[in-house]
């Protein structure tokens, strides 16, 4: 019994084992060549700047499919016909893929979104009606943070070919106040500028612009529109029309107020 044994041992070695050392040699090399080439794309991905959860899973994906290529490499030193695998695989993926065209959409343009960088994290954008701060590019979706922390999801495959406004990371504030007629303009607009010099969110660069906006019946319209973080938009919006109302109160700047007629008619009149 033990011959019989040791003979089909040997018999299995001699007949198997080229084929099982071929089928170790290739999964070794392709385990080797997956390590390589995923560090080589996630040092270029680096380079480009790419989101890290984008970054890893990029190189995740492309380590896998280096392995199931040698794996399936492997699987044909034992005997086994690859064509038939590929064509089952080529029919399954023709299949999910009709089920699940929108989220391959969406992946799709995840893609187009990240290599093409329409926007990055950080940066303030209005599409499809919608606008806020990105916080968050996925491959499925690209989530935006509004002024009171709510979040709005978009779909991908919403924005990519869509008219796309990107103001960057940081935003113009557009303000106004209004002063009298007879008020000393040149003194209004130099407690503007001084307020505005005086917060520290507001950028020196681009120039902050004040100005006249409009002569109306009731006073004229200044604008503030200096320029800020797309952080500090909400705050320095507050502090700086604070100042403004505290600046032109010490002053003695005032505020154009709207007159109203009142007619009262007799009741014989009436009649």
């Amino acid at each position: 019994m033990n011959m019989t044994v040791k003979e089909l041992t040997l018999d299995l070695l001699v007949r198997y084992g080229f084929q099982v050392l071929g089928a170790l040699a290739i999964l070794a090399v392709g385990f080797i060549a997956a390590k390589w080439l995923g560090g080589l794309v996630d040092r270029r991905f680096q380079k480009q700047q790419m989101e890290p959860p984008m970054r890893h899973l990029f190189v995740r994906v492309i380590k896998l499919l280096i392995v199931v290529m040698a794996g399936v490499v492997a699987l044909d030193k034992f005997g086994f016909s690859i064509a038939p695998l590929v064509a089952g695989i080529g029919v399954a993926g023709l299949g999910v893929g009709f089920a699940m065209q929108g989220v391959l959409g969406n992946l799709m343009a995840g893609l187009t979104i990240i290599f093409t960088k329409p926007f990055r994290v950080g940066e303030y954008i209005e599409i499809n009606e919608e606008k806020g701060d990105v916080s968050m590019i996925t491959l499925s979706s690209t989530i935006l943070v509004h002024p009171d922390h709510s979040r709005v999801i978009i779909p991908n495959r919403k924005i990519v070919g869509e008219i796309l406004h990107n103001f960057g990371t940081m935003r113009q504030l557009h303000l106004a106040v209004h002063v009298p007629h007879h008020a000393d303009l040149n003194q209004a607009l130099e407690a503007c500028r001084q307020i505005v010099d005086a917060n520290i969110r507001v950028l020196k660069d681009p120039t902050p612009s004040l100005g006249i906006g409009a002569v109306e019946a009731g006073g004229i319209k200044l604008t503030v529109e200096p320029w800020v973080r797309v952080v500090d938009v909400v705050p320095a919006e507050a502090e700086i029309y604070q100042g403004l109302v505290e600046a032109f109160r010490a002053r003695r700047i005032g505020v154009p107020v709207t007159a109203h007629e009142v007619r009262m008619l007799e009741a014989a009149a009436r009649g």
